[in-house]
């Protein structure tokens, strides 16, 4: 492991102005990851097929420069496979080697999983324990992952042979991402005619590596959450958002389109609020505040809070419009507090 250094803002701010020139047109998705960064969450993206979601992960893993490994998810790879591959040597005899999770011993600081929902339910629930404990046990002992963060992506296009990730799974990301086409047509004519854009390698080795030491990250991500306060106003907001998605109907919330009664059958858990709570404070500390205000935890809510907000089965469908005019419904409805 390399030498702890003390993290600070200009050395966030600096990782970010980085990343925001090697993945352009995505500087709402690179601010979001650099919170639960800091947060020490894991992190999914969700978007389109090529709009740079892989891209973005490798580059913010270098950038923090610690021990990196990858999988990629496919219907027929088995809980077995992050741990260790089995082929035969040269000689003809066989051998067994440290999959990707142990490769790089319990320095490993990303775990990136590629395609997640490609991989059947076996594999995510090991997954759920790394992701839950940063340990795993394997050949009759137990391995730590002290700097562990997982990053993730999905495909939400293609359905066939693909398999969503159990609610249990959602929970324990920080956040999911949604990962656009940039909305500025220069920057989406940059991405297909500028050829810098082109070799993935060789943009992504402009990223300097460590910018943001992994080793230092626990000891600040402790430091925030001690020294950035929020006040009993900001508390009350912040309960009173949750409560209203999670049960829109006594809230009084006016969904067009769907009875708010029938629309959410499992709402935000105590872990999900402490999720909320932490994001904001961080976002906060990025602006350089010591205390949260409304605009934090309403920058944070939707990508922490989206994935862990299960509707009934008839809306499940419509997710992805009815989440949003839930939580669009609940900023109208809940009043917010004087600053």
């Amino acid at each position: 492991m390399t030498g702890t250094k003390t993290i600070g803002r200009d050395d966030v701010l600096g990782a970010e102005k980085a990343l925001n020139e090697v993945v352009i047109g995505q500087a709402e998705a690179i601010r979001l990851i650099l919170v639960s960064v800091l947060c020490r969450g894991h992190v999914l993206l969700a978007g389109d097929v090529g709009t740079g979601k892989t891209t973005l992960l490798r580059a913010v893993a270098r950038a923090l420069g610690g021990p990196y490994a990858r999988i990629e998810g496919t219907v027929d790879l088995l809980p077995s496979d992050l741990l260790y591959s089995a082929h035969i040597d040269e000689d003809g005899r066989p051998c067994i080697e440290p999959g990707p999770v142990l490769s790089q011993g319990t320095d490993l600081s990303i775990f990136f999983f590629n395609e997640i929902n490609r991989a059947r339910p076996q594999v995510h629930a090991l997954l759920l324990r790394l992701m839950a404990e940063r340990t795993v046990t394997a050949f009759r002992r137990e391995h730590a992952f002290p700097h562990l963060q997982v990053f993730a992506d999905r495909n939400r296009i293609e359905r066939d042979e693909t398999f969503e990730l159990p609610a249990a799974a959602r929970d324990r990301f920080m956040m999911e991402i949604p990962v656009d086409a940039p909305a500025d047509p220069t920057a989406r004519m940059d991405l297909a005619f500028d050829r810098r854009y082109h070799d993935t390698d060789s943009l992504i080795a402009e990223v300097k590596t460590g910018l943001l030491p992994y080793s230092g990250l626990p000891a600040l991500a402790g430091t925030l959450q001690e020294e950035v306060h929020a006040s009993d106003a900001l508390r009350r907001y912040v309960f009173a958002l949750c409560e209203a998605v999670r049960d829109p109907a006594a809230a009084g919330l006016d969904i067009e389109g769907i009875d708010p009664a029938r629309l959410v059958r499992g709402g935000i858990s105590p872990r999900g609020m402490q999720a909320l709570v932490r994001a904001a404070r961080v976002a906060a500390w990025i602006e350089g505040r010591d205390a949260v205000l409304p605009q934090d935890v309403r920058r944070v809510f939707q990508p922490v809070i989206a994935h862990r907000t299960f509707l009934t089965p008839a809306a499940e469908p419509r997710r992805e419009t009815l989440v949003p005019a839930l939580m669009r419904a609940a900023f109208g409805a809940v009043p917010v507090p004087a600053t």
